[in-house]
């Protein structure tokens, strides 16, 4: 049993005005399991990394105050004493990974633990059945989807055995029935092996009878308070009051003309086919929500209709087959929103992500002043001058949204785009997106396990199981 003690902790990065943590003073309990809430850019994930041992070593910043681990400050710990205590699962799993397949990763864990040789499969079979992904055992890490690999970056924690896991939003791509098991799981682990939990998220969805505490970061001071219990109830009361699940849509008007057809249509990997679609419209000028589990080929399918994975079958843009149209030409009408943001980004300040989708838009809806207008509602004026990379994985997340609007594609493809925000930004974001919608015409393809504050958006709703497409709703 491990409690933390954060006691006059700040910090701010460099080049920046403000300071991101200020005199910081909380306890997380020992064997407790702790929420930590808070805005988009609050300091959630800097303080995360902090508790972890990883900043300020990479951060190339110090910080004043002091992390404690039962009366051990974080920095006096050697690097093995470090790991047996506290273990970090990243907002991104991507940023985390050393090795080629899932089994060779947690060999690789357990070998810098300096596990004896013969215990390592037993551990490692142990974690990769605790998180429910044995079937991943042997398989390529960059074959994964996003919640696969989440699930792959918890066994590698509870293969390590730490005394204190924190975790940065670990669900954020996680189907809503996996998100359950696994929140029940870490519940588990904080009963039954006295682990001290620390978990940041914006999603609070089946938290409520879970936490022990609440922990909540406030983006404008800098500072953290635990709430009471009264504070917590009524913090869960008002995200419960959103619409979580969608509202009855309507079936489309097969009569009207597609915009993006699928035709006997064969994806997947060589040994795993994902989808065979024998017929299938997307129709145009409408935000179609497909949903499915975790691994069914959802990302899978946005990279063959953008044409950057080979597939079997024919994939018709506006009755044109996508194979017979030039690359270029057609990466103007069809645009990909990756679900990791970093993908996206080709420069390196805000500033010149935003001077660069100008360059590459197809219209000037958004004129200099809709820009900024756009930047002060999603909190990123103060940021231009910023290394996109050093941005929370919340504001990299607003940043893609907006250079992708900005360049106006037909056709918009969003994977995960509400990943890693809090209410008030899915809110400015749903408005930005419907507003493309009906100004531009826009159709827009979004693939989203995070469903709180989407209903205003969303026309359609295809469901992907089996291999196969199918819409769900009521007759019009």
């Amino acid at each position: 049993m491990t409690q933390v003690v954060v006691s006059d902790f700040t910090f701010k990065y460099q080049h920046q005005e403000t300071t991101v943590l200020n005199h910081i003073n909380t306890t997380f309990a020992s064997a407790a399991f702790n929420l930590l809430v808070g805005p988009s850019g609050s300091g959630k994930t800097t303080l995360l990394k902090f508790i972890a041992g990883l900043y300020p070593q990479f951060s190339h910043n110090a910080a004043t105050g002091s992390i404690l681990f039962d009366h051990l400050a974080i920095d006096s710990l050697s690097e093995q004493q470090r790991c047996q205590q506290v273990a970090m699962v990243f907002q991104n799993p991507n940023q985390q990974f050393a090795m080629d397949t899932v089994q060779n990763e947690l060999v690789f864990v357990l070998e810098n633990l300096q596990t004896p040789p013969a215990q390592i499969n037993q551990q490692l079979n142990a974690a990769l059945s605790f998180c429910d992904i044995t079937d991943l055992k042997k398989r390529e890490l960059n074959t994964l989807s996003g919640g696969e690999k989440q699930r792959v970056a918890l066994a590698c924690i509870v293969a390590m055995n730490p005394a204190v896991i924190v975790l940065d939003e670990p669900f954020a791509s996680i189907d809503p029935t996996s998100r359950q098991i696994l929140i029940k799981q870490l519940k588990e682990l904080q009963l039954n092996q006295q682990k001290t939990i620390i978990l940041a998220d914006h999603d609070l969805s089946d938290y409520e009878n879970i936490v022990d505490n609440v922990h909540q970061l406030d983006s404008t001071t800098g500072k953290i308070q635990r709430l009471t219990p009264k504070a917590s109830q009524e913090l869960f009361a008002t995200f419960n009051q959103q619409q979580h699940d969608l509202p009855a849509v309507s079936l489309p008007d097969t009569t009207q003309q597609p915009i993006v057809t699928l035709n006997d249509v064969y994806v997947g990997h060589p040994k795993r086919q994902l989808l065979h679609q024998d017929h299938f419209n997307f129709y145009p000028g409408k935000t179609t929500l497909i949903t499915g589990h975790n691994g069914i080929g959802k990302s899978t399918l946005f990279n063959a209709i953008t044409k950057l994975i080979k597939y079997q079958g024919e994939i018709s843009y506006q009755q044109q087959n996508i194979q017979k149209l030039r690359n270029l030409k057609y990466a103007q009408q069809v645009k990909l929103l990756f679900q990791d943001a970093e993908n996206q980004f080709l420069e390196i300040t805000v500033q010149e992500e935003l001077a660069l989708a100008k360059k590459h838009r197809n219209n000037a809806f958004y004129d200099d002043q809709t820009i900024q207008q756009i930047l002060t509602q999603l909190n990123l004026a103060n940021h231009l001058n910023q290394v996109v990379y050093s941005l929370s994985e919340g504001q990299k997340k607003k940043l893609q949204i907006m250079i992708m609007l900005i360049m106006a594609p037909p056709v918009l493809l969003l994977d995960e785009p509400l990943k890693g925000l809090d209410l008030q930004s899915i809110k400015v974001v749903v408005n930005l997106l419907q507003t493309a919608k009906e100004q531009l015409n826009q159709t827009q393809l979004l693939i989203s396990h995070q469903l709180v504050g989407l209903a205003p958006l969303v026309d359609y709703h295809v469901n992907f199981a089996d291999q196969h497409l199918s819409y769900e709703g009521v007759s019009a």
